[in-house]
């Protein structure tokens, strides 16, 4: 008889390990007279956004340029580690975000396009990313400053983008590298025991299968969550969390 798969009693997450969460994106104006989120990248992980509702766009930044990706609802755009990206208001815009790695992103996986001094700063970053607790005046004033200093930052790798010139671009993705680094011996530990540890599993089950041994059905059941935060102060609007089996809430910068 085979025996139990070794990864039968971790928790399950989402399929595939991946992160959950509903948007409603800022309506506030930037200096460009764009209403939206703060930019940023992500290091290790690729975000998804589902368009629920409403219309807008996501500004990206990568080897391959600008671009300005049309939303509006049933529209999908997802990008990969190291793009910066912004999320635009254009009327009511409603986005489900699926976020790869679960765990990850709320350790910290992201970098916002602060301004090359605030990013040279380890310290002065930190201040600038904290937002306070709870979801009152103070906090959307702070997560208001927040956006403003990480759009001030990405219109110049913007602009110099569109000119050809590369170079802040890829400066910026260096000092995101620095901030984040001290970090991954935790992103490791969270990718080992969610991501990682779901794919194996779907392993050792072929296995299983493989030897005519399907006893792992016998663990079948179902599942169910409703938000556990609603209206918090997330990167790109509004956001809707929810506690899932490997995950760790709330973001830490927010």
């Amino acid at each position: 008889m085979v025996s139990e798969p070794k990864t039968a009693g971790l928790p399950h997450p989402l399929p595939g390990a991946i992160g959950l969460s509903h948007l409603s994106a800022y309506d506030w104006e930037a200096a460009d007279g764009v209403c939206g989120g703060s930019p940023h990248l992500h290091l290790v992980c690729t975000e998804a956004y589902v368009v629920t509702g409403g219309r807008g766009a996501v500004q990206t930044l990568s080897p391959d340029g600008y671009r300005d990706i049309p939303l509006e609802a049933g529209s999908i755009a997802w990008f990969t580690p190291g793009t910066v990206h912004r999320m635009v208001q254009g009327g009511d815009l409603r986005i489900t975000v699926l976020m790869q790695n679960s765990g990850l992103p709320e350790a910290g996986d992201a970098v916002f396009t602060f301004p090359p001094e605030v990013l040279a700063d380890p310290d002065r970053y930190a201040a600038a990313a904290a937002l306070p607790p709870g979801t009152g005046p103070e906090t959307a004033a702070a997560a208001r400053r927040r956006r403003d200093l990480a759009v001030e930052g990405y219109i110049g790798l913007r602009e110099a983008l569109v000119a050809g010139n590369n170079g802040p671009y890829l400066e910026f993705q260096s000092a995101a590298a620095r901030i984040v680094r001290d970090k991954v011996p935790t992103w490791r530990k969270l990718w080992r025991e969610g991501a990682l540890a779901t794919a194996e599993r779907t392993g050792a089950q072929l296995d299983a299968l493989a030897a005519g041994d399907p006893g792992h059905l016998g663990e079948a059941t179902a599942h169910e969550a409703a938000p556990t935060r609603l209206g918090g102060f997330g990167m790109c609007g509004r956001r809707d969390e929810y506690a899932l089996p490997g995950t760790t809430l709330p973001y830490q910068e927010e």
